[in-house]
């Protein structure tokens, strides 16, 4: 017995070694500050050094800018003021639920300016699970992350009076400090987008006695000493410990109660020992994620470029559901104030992601997606209209009715967690209704988008770009009807998915904008910005017909002018017209930045157009714009984007075109073939089954694809279905520095274009 038992150890071990052994270390090449170089008029991401799991509710960052300030950590900043709680998913949204902690020694120091302390990005560590730094002064500051709260680590030098101070942040905040305990709790209740009864209760526990404690509020900056507890705006804490002390502090937040707090804290913290466990478990949960796709045969910037990507691919969605005693998940709603059974998921804007962060996270986490689809049908119900742009509650900002694309994405790919007649009466209310917040609420000029065709430009803002926008979100219904048999609401969407033609003019070769009266704007020029554009212009809202790519091309005039006009797009004077902006605004200066003519990759509505030679017959051009742009666009530093990250999507581009697709058009079950950065790429799926992509002869002059296998057959489609990938299987290309000009041209080799089906 003894010996049998012996034998089931040594296999154990074994078992366990060779699980180890094939997990790479894929963490290592993730760089957290890519993209922190950013400001309000320029944005190389829009960043901030992130430390937190996969989706978690909560994630922790380095402070560097003013309580409130939207850039809370600028790479050109000199000195940190404190170590957050944060939930921001973009500077344009700024946070909530936020409080800090910042260490200090020899004198008290309370206000935020005044405790800032210098620092050396060469003092820096930042990592998904462990962001470090050692001060100027001495101090090292350590973070490390949980699902639910997180881990901190505060080494002081000797000699010195060791003190930490707790920012209230924003608006209201109770404290109360249990010495005999070393615990700290309370709430925060700061946001903008949140119910009135909105609290983040936090606890917070120490492995050291205080010394010395007492509360303070960053109002006045008042100080009162000895003091347990105290309630308010902008009210704090503050403890000293011996000189010379490590202290570590485990924290846990909840939307729900203190002891949901409690329970999250002891679900998910009690069992780490010290900073070290927290640290070691986050990698963990990280390196197995990161290894889920494991590319090979790239430049080791390339690899610090996939991964960096990689880990902002998978932040947003944020979970806003914890789990009860009974181990089941429930909520907070951030829509109706209420507690409800079940999943919640926020912090995202769909105008952005729906494009590819939701489409890759389709692949890799199927199970996550079905619980999501759920949810936004659920925050329907509790807010009258679908999120649109979660922060966490309703904000209705940006333009669009995406929530359709997601489900119909998910719907297609065999992701069927809803009722699909309920996701399309929702729908029909959405896009028959105004709600209360911003353009995104509803539906902005929906009556003269059903009886004209077209939202004219005057009272409505933005009005060309919205009915681009609601036409693609119109097929998207339309295919879910479609797909479901729900006759009704097919036959109303069917109509409405072609109404991008009502502002397409045949004259100027260009969609623009169009009065109430059916003329023309006036002075049309496609390099201007704004007025009935968002964030961009003519030239690149011209090809934001995903859903009917054949349908524009007949509008432009033909394959041939379709691929004049494409190549043109991509090289012709980078000139801009402020228009209704009056200004140069980041989006333009990150166009001019890329040097890529009218391209304007820093923002979504031209993200798809470089896969577009595909439907012309010309994929060759696709294979070479979008190798050219990951390579001069795209990189692991501080710069590392050419525009905002906004919630994933960028780096999810970046992502899916590394691995040589992209989701073109999102409700439909295709990913289209660019060129792929690596020799070796291998997807390992939530099914347990692997999908490989190779690229035989890669590297940086070999960009064409010459032909292709899949699962060993001859393959000369310009796409891949989402069923080839979760299927399993191979995909190879042969690659080599010349265009194969007669690959991927047949009419049947070309991505779906609805027209075709017509």
């Amino acid at each position: 017995m003894k010996y049998k038992n012996l034998n089931l150890i040594l296999c154990l071990l074994l078992l366990v070694g060779s699980v180890k052994a094939q997990q790479k270390d894929l963490v290592k090449y993730v760089n957290t500050l890519q993209g922190t170089d950013s400001e309000w008029s320029l944005s190389y991401g829009n960043t901030y050094p992130t430390v937190g799991l996969p989706f978690a509710v909560h994630f922790f960052s380095a402070q560097t800018g003013k309580n409130g300030d939207g850039w809370k950590y600028k790479y050109k900043a000199e000195t940190i003021r404190g170590f957050q709680q944060v939930h921001q998913c973009s500077p344009w949204m700024n946070d909530y639920a936020v409080f800090s902690l910042m260490p200090g020694v020899g004198k008290l120091t309370v206000n935020e300016d005044e405790r800032a302390l210098k620092f050396n990005h060469a003092n820096e560590i930042a990592k998904p699970n462990h962001y470090a730094v050692k001060f100027d002064n001495g101090i090292t500051a350590e973070v490390s992350p949980v699902e639910r709260g997180g881990h901190m680590k505060f080494s002081y030098p000797k000699n010195e009076k060791a003190f930490l101070v707790l920012d209230g942040f924003l608006k209201d905040c109770e404290v109360t400090i249990l010495p005999k305990e070393r615990k700290i709790i309370g709430y925060v209740n700061n946001g903008r987008f949140v119910p009135g009864n909105f609290k983040s209760y936090f606890v917070l526990e120490f492995n050291q006695p205080f010394k010395a404690f007492g509360t303070w509020e960053n109002v006045k900056g008042q100080i009162k000493a000895g003091n347990a507890a105290d309630e308010g705006k902008g009210v704090g804490a503050y403890l000293e410990f011996k000189a010379g002390a490590k202290v570590e502090v485990k924290m846990a937040s909840s939307y729900i109660s203190p002891e949901q707090a409690q329970l999250n804290f002891d679900q998910e913290l009690a069992k780490h020992k010290n900073f070290e466990a927290t640290k070691n478990s986050a990698y963990q949960v990280w390196n197995k994620l990161l290894n889920r796709v494991l590319v090979e045969g790239g430049t080791e910037e390339e690899m610090a470029t996939f991964y960096s990507c990689m880990f902002r691919a998978n932040l947003f969605s944020r979970k806003f559901y914890e789990i009860n005693k009974e181990g089941k998940p429930y909520y907070y709603s951030p829509y109706d104030g209420k507690i409800h059974d079940g999943y919640m998921y926020t912090d995202n804007g769909f105008w952005d992601t729906f494009r590819g962060q939701f489409p890759l996270s389709n692949i890799l986490h199927p199970e996550m997606q079905g619980r999501y689809m759920q949810s936004l049908l659920d925050a329907q119900q509790q807010a009258g209209f679908f999120p649109t742009w979660s922060n966490p509650g309703m904000s209705g900002v940006m333009i669009g009715n995406h929530a359709i694309s997601l489900l119909t994405d998910a719907w297609v790919k065999g992701i069927r967690s809803f009722n699909p007649d309920s996701a399309l009466k929702a729908y029909y209310h959405e896009a028959t209704n105004k709600g209360f917040y911003g353009g995104s609420n509803g539906r902005e000029g929906w009556k003269e988008y059903f009886t004209k065709g077209y939202i004219p430009y005057g009272d409505i803002h933005e009005s060309t770009a919205k009915t681009l926008e609601y036409a693609y979100d119109d097929f998207c219904a339309y295919q879910l009807a479609k797909l479901t048999g729900n006759k009704f609401y097919e036959e109303i969407f069917a109509r409405q998915m072609f109404n991008y033609k009502n502002v397409f003019d045949e004259k100027v070769n260009f969609v623009r904008g169009r009065l109430p009266n059916g003329d023309w704007m006036p002075n049309f020029d496609p390099v201007e910005w704004g007025g009935p554009f968002t964030e961009a212009n003519s030239w690149q809202y011209t090809w934001s017909v995903m859903h009917d790519i054949n349908g524009l091309i007949k509008l432009i005039g033909g394959e041939n002018k379709f691929n004049s006009k494409l190549d043109s797009f991509f090289t012709m004077p980078q000139d801009i017209k402020y228009g209704s902006y009056k200004q140069e605004i980041h989006e333009m200066k990150e166009m001019l930045l890329a040097k890529m003519g009218q391209y304007a990759h820093g923002n979504q509505p031209t993200q798809h157009v470089p896969y577009l030679y595909n439907f012309s017959g010309q994929p060759w051009k696709s294979q070479k714009q979008t190798r050219m742009v990951m390579s001069q666009l795209y990189n692991a530093t501080e710069k590392g984007y050419p525009g905002d990250e906004d919630q994933g999507q960028m780096s999810s581009w970046y992502v899916l075109s590394a691995l040589g697709i992209y989701s073109v058009c999102p409700g439909t079950d295709q990913y289209v073939i660019g060129s792929p950065v690596f020799q070796k790429a291998t997807i390992k799926l939530e099914n347990g089954k692997t999908f490989v992509i190779k690229a035989n002869g890669n590297n940086p002059k070999n960009v064409y694809i010459q032909s292709a296998l899949l699962n060993g057959k001859s393959y000369d489609k310009n796409f891949i279905t989402y069923q080839d990938i979760n299927s399993g299987g191979t995909l190879e290309f042969q690659m080599s520095a010349m265009p194969n000009t007669a690959r991927g041209i047949a009419k049947e080799s070309r991505p779906f274009s609805v027209s075709a089906n017509q």
